[in-house]
């Protein structure tokens, strides 16, 4: 018999999202689960990836990203966020925000170290810790209007506390932090000399509220590290295209441990996602605009149809309570019996905690095709109503 696999990594269930896509296959489900866009993403960049596999620069990138590349990523947060920053020393490319996120915990954690966490949460975040020996310290927020609960997160943080991790805008909640909040969130991190990791990546899909990097705050530019992501940004997930940025020293170590997980990404796809940041603001501001509109079309179905639906200022996601639709069910039974009965399917929100979930919320993402989210809004009314 052989000796054991690695207990935590073992231990993983199966990711929800994989088990709730296999069950949309089966019962040819529209999927509103998973987050990703079902159009192509800008087809100049497209066009320009392409191109730039056959012009002889298909070797390793440089460790940190191509130079166009960390410029662009440089001149994107000072026109954005007013940040100031060195392309050469402060910027690191990785292979996706997900690598991103793993490279920066790297960098930062060491074995009983302490995390500050706000729950619900993007379900990366906990084994990667985990796995460094860091200790997560959860804070939770409650719908329906997810505030910040102060009280409870400054008496997270301690004497070990090495980091906070902030999602603004939110996954799964689409919560975007206010310019309060993250002036309280700023001073707990100062006043315990710590840093924050600040997950960014739906910046740009922000609805009626202006994103507030943290790393703007006063007193937060060599606390910070900020995480960017061209597949949200520009709806090319599976290009996964990534970027850091960082206080020089801290980015060096970052970029260390990205040279033990990938060393490089692929170069044409840095050229094009160079060339995408560079693009007017206009493209951006469209970009919000549209999501805006598919998160109406859905919000407001799911709302007409019986569900709650909680507020949401960003990102891809709407959180709605199924307690008036549900007939006891919890999030898991529903989402499976939509699946099944509705051909809908979305992610149950228990899946976004740790322990001791509520049971009555679910997940549902907008970024689709207008005419798909109302196949699938027509498709509950059906259900409903039969």
């Amino acid at each position: 018999m052989t000796k054991a696999f690695n207990s935590q990594l073992a231990a993983l269930p199966v990711t929800i999202f994989t088990v709730m896509s296999a069950l949309a296959r089966q019962h040819d489900a529209v999927n509103l689960g998973q987050g990703f866009p079902d159009q192509e993403g800008p087809q100049d960049m497209i066009r320009l990836a392409a191109d730039a596999l056959l012009d002889g620069q298909n070797q390793y990138a440089p460790l940190t990203g191509l130079p166009e590349l960390r410029t662009a990523v440089a001149q994107a947060n000072l026109r954005f966020q007013g940040i100031t920053v060195d392309a050469d020393s402060e910027i690191v490319v990785t292979s996706g925000a997900t690598e991103a996120l793993a490279a920066s915990l790297m960098a930062l954690i060491e074995p009983g170290d302490e995390v500050v966490l706000m729950e619900p949460l993007y379900d990366t975040y906990l084994p990667v810790i985990r796995q460094l020996g860091g200790i997560p310290r959860i804070v939770r927020l409650e719908a329906p209007d997810w505030a910040l609960p102060r009280h409870a997160l400054a008496n997270a943080f301690s004497a070990r506390t090495k980091a906070i991790i902030l999602n603004s805008p939110m996954n799964p909640t689409g919560k975007v932090f206010t310019a309060d909040e993250l002036a309280f969130i700023a001073s707990l991190v100062q006043q315990h000399d710590t840093f924050a990791i600040c997950d960014e990546v739906y910046e740009h899909l922000v609805f009626n509220t202006p994103h507030i990097s943290l790393m703007s705050l006063p007193g937060m530019r060599e606390r910070c590290v900020r995480i960017g992501s061209a597949g949200k940004s520009f709806s090319l997930t599976g290009w996964k295209v990534g970027y850091v940025t960082a206080p020089a020293p801290l980015a060096s170590v970052v970029a260390k441990a990205h040279q033990n997980l990938v060393f490089a990404t692929a170069p044409n796809l840095q050229r094009a996602v160079a060339f995408g940041l560079n693009k007017d603001t206009d493209y951006f501001a469209t970009l919000a605009q549209s999501m805006a509109t598919q998160g109406t079309i859905l919000a407001s179905g799911l709302q007409r149809l019986g569900f709650n639906v909680l507020p949401y200022q960003g990102s891809y996601f709407v959180m709605a309570d199924i307690t008036p639709l549900a007939n006891g069910l919890d999030d898991v039974a529903f989402t499976r019996l939509l699946t099944e009965q509705a051909r809908v399917t979305a992610i149950p929100a228990s899946a976004f905690y740790d322990t001791n979930p509520p049971r009555n919320l679910i997940r549902f993402a907008f970024c689709k095709r207008p005419e798909v989210l109302i196949e699938a809004l027509n498709r509950l009314e059906a259900w409903k109503t039969r």
